[in-house]
């Protein structure tokens, strides 16, 4: 991914001189053609090509960074998707964007984060916002919503229709322990 930045910034650099070279040729030409009456000195870009190629750098990036690994779309197909209710009363929507594969938006009451997927050693589905610093963590029974930057959980217990089957089995047949000794129930189970 970082080839690609690389990429598109040599690109638009590359543009940028190209621009002040053609430039700086017709300013020459145009004096020699005129040497007998002195011509301004032009600038050696225009404004409006220095805006082009800036827009077009800032395309190169832009196309870049939304480049995903296979690995990175991959993950982005286990994430569920639409309204999810969490508690405290909060609604948390996640929607896949059709025009950039795996990339999501997360949106509720007071935020909206554009999100990717990103690999965790844990096993637990992660969205990042680089950004803006947040996280949506999906595991099997529940979602939640985290911003680092602000240093806090924005929406916790988020359950999609399939996380709300394993949180209801989880319920009646609780996980044992680690320290619960086999064929005994857990602690919270009693």
């Amino acid at each position: 991914m970082k080839s690609l930045l690389i990429a598109a910034l040599m690109l638009g650099a590359a543009s940028l001189v190209s621009a002040q070279s053609t430039a700086q040729d017709a300013h020459h030409k145009a004096a020699s053609d005129n040497k007998a009456k002195p011509a301004k000195p032009k600038p050696s870009a225009s404004r409006t090509e220095i805006k082009t190629t800036a827009k077009n750098m800032a395309a190169g990036v832009e196309a870049a960074e939304a480049a995903l690994t296979p690995d990175e779309l991959a993950l982005a197909e286990l994430v569920h998707t639409g309204r999810m209710a969490c508690e405290l009363g909060a609604v948390v929507n996640v929607k896949a964007d059709d025009k950039a594969p795996g990339h999501f938006e997360v949106t509720g009451k007071g935020f909206k984060y554009r999100m990717v997927p990103v690999a965790s050693r844990t096993g637990a589905l992660r969205l990042e916002d680089e950004k803006a610093g947040a996280v949506w963590i999906q595991l099997a029974n529940k979602s939640m919503l985290m911003n680092q930057k602000i240093g806090q959980r924005q929406a916790d217990e988020c359950m999609s229709p399939e996380q709300a089957i394993v949180a209801e089995a989880l319920r009646k047949n609780p996980v044992p322990g680690l320290l619960d000794a086999p064929g005994t129930a857990s602690a919270s189970a009693k």
